[in-house]
């Protein structure tokens, strides 16, 4: 018989061979694997008396906790789906992904209660809304025994929302298979070892902090050791008082915990590896770490491959600077012209495509968009571009899709451009990226004016910030007289972000 190699399956295994290890540790308290698979059959039997069962969904808003994890195994104890819902959004951005996916159970923090509590009344799909904090009445008896629920490789464990190109998020199906080998790449990569400490303080809703170090550290029986949010102060404390050996970040988390005054002070003697994605690590960066003896190892990755594309090992930190590194085991890459031929010619731009056990089955509800993004061969299309060198190592080039990636955070111009132009003053507009010290990328929108019409970027922050999470919401504001349009009419985005780079150096 195929082994149950599914979410709920793996992490019990794991707590009948090491009960006593600690799995997880958060703000003050710790979690054997024991306890913690105690919890997670506490929690399926609530979810199950609500009437929670195979292939319902259940989502998740709030801030990094115990009860993310707790549920996500509960539901996956269940054949149910586990829906991570990013906390930064606002409410009808949140309500369009629960509508969208049909949610059974909302489960909520104090935190954000108040931003989705309004969009209640619209949600028919919803059971009951739980709260995240009461853990004494989720595992509170007398609750329903649960029978574990035998996950096939391709049934799907996670709905993660990716905002698309046309300014509607699609939920990218991640299939218990997915995540199983994309951990085995994330073993074999980053040497994940049983007596590892990975700190985790990117928020987990996201594909980066929930499946680059965490679910292979509590696969493997290693300790996690989980924040709420992301404080550079906390992580310098937290890698000194754990012993932290791994931690993944965005560029920016390394930046701000390189610049904190404690820094300078931190023994960081335990960290064997820090794990770096969702942009490129700026070289000042690396060779700040690199001169405290700390290993810095780049990746590039997308939700829709759970999220492993590509990796760099630290040797080649500053010899391969700008590289995304070499594919992991198990995963295939190549690049493609616009004829959709292979490119094979060391340095000649394509688009990347990608192909393994890692890869998205498809999105939720949207048969066009998934046979678009993966084609008949099995072959993912990232929208990205990029070049392979002659040793086989990868660089993103170009986003064919025009996504900005901001502090992490992917940022798609056609949403945001459909809510400003809302705004009365604005003719027409284009959303921009462009480089940022801190965030890798910051948004910018470039506009035409209606005839006798103003506008400042305050004014348009505050027309936006009800409809667009505070990170899409754009930094710099340009004025033109006209867009540049092609003989379509389609925005050519790369006069603007050249008009912008021109004006930068003036």
């Amino acid at each position: 018989m195929t082994p149950d190699i599914g979410l709920a399956n793996w992490l019990r295994e794991r707590a009948l061979r090491t009960p006593e290890r600690r799995a997880l540790h958060f703000e003050g308290r710790d979690w054997t694997y024991g306890a913690l698979q105690r919890d997670i059959e506490a929690c399926a039997g609530r979810l199950a008396a609500i009437g929670v069962g195979r292939g319902d969904r259940v989502a998740f808003l709030g801030l990094n906790q115990p009860m993310f994890l707790i549920a996500m195994f509960a539901a996956a104890r269940l054949g149910a789906i586990f829906v991570p819902l990013n906390f930064r959004l606002t409410g009808p951005e949140l309500a369009f992904m629960i509508e969208d996916c049909a949610a059974r159970v909302l489960i909520v923090d104090a935190a954000h209660r108040a931003v989705i509590e309004p969009q209640l009344s619209r949600l028919s799909s919803l059971l009951a809304t739980l709260a995240a904090e009461d853990e004494e009445n989720w595992i509170a008896g007398p609750l329903p025994e649960t029978e574990q629920v035998r996950a096939l490789e391709d049934d799907v464990a996670l709905i993660m929302y990716t905002s698309g190109t046309t300014g509607r998020p699609k939920g990218a199906m991640l299939t218990h298979g997915n995540i199983w080998w994309n951990n085995a790449s994330s073993m074999h990569a980053f040497d994940m070892l049983a007596d590892d400490v990975t700190l985790v303080a990117a928020p987990i809703f996201h594909i980066g902090g929930l499946n680059v170090t965490m679910l292979a550290a509590l696969q493997k029986g290693a300790l996690v050791v989980l924040q709420r949010a992301f404080d550079p102060g906390r992580a310098l404390a937290d890698i000194v008082a754990h012993k932290v050996t791994t931690m993944f970040g965005v560029p920016a988390m390394f930046l701000f915990m390189a610049q904190h005054p404690s820094f300078a002070e931190t023994d960081l003697a335990s960290v064997r590896v820090l794990i770096v994605g969702g942009a490129p690590c700026p070289v000042p960066v690396l060779k700040t770490y690199l001169a405290r003896g700390v290993s810095m190892q780049q990746g590039y990755g997308l939700t829709e491959t759970s999220p492993m594309v590509s990796f760099l090992a630290p040797e080649y930190a500053l010899t391969k600077v700008g590289s995304s590194g070499r594919t992991p085991m198990f995963v295939e890459v190549k690049t493609v012209d616009s004829d959709g031929r292979d490119v094979t010619e060391p340095g000649a731009q394509g688009e990347i495509l990608v192909r393994g056990p890692n890869v998205t089955k498809g999105y939720w509800g949207l048969p066009d968009a998934t046979a678009n993004a993966i084609d008949r061969d099995g072959w993912f299309h990232t929208g990205d571009a990029g070049f392979f060198d002659a040793e086989g190592f990868l660089t993103i080039s170009d986003r064919i899709k025009d996504m900005i990636i901001t502090g992490g955070e992917n940022v798609y111009p056609a949403e945001i451009e459909s809510q400003l132009m809302r705004h009365p003053a604005i003719a027409e507009i284009g959303v921009i990226g462009e480089p940022d010290t801190q965030w890798g990328e910051r948004v910018v929108a470039v506009v035409a004016l209606k005839a006798g019409q103003s506008l400042t970027l305050e004014e348009l922050r505050a027309f936006a910030e009800d409809s667009l999470a505070h990170y899409k919401l754009p930094k710099r504001l340009e004025f033109v007289k006209a867009l540049p349009r092609n003989a379509t009419g389609k925005i050519l985005k790369y006069q603007l972000r050249q008009s912008l780079a021109q004006g930068a150096g003036q």
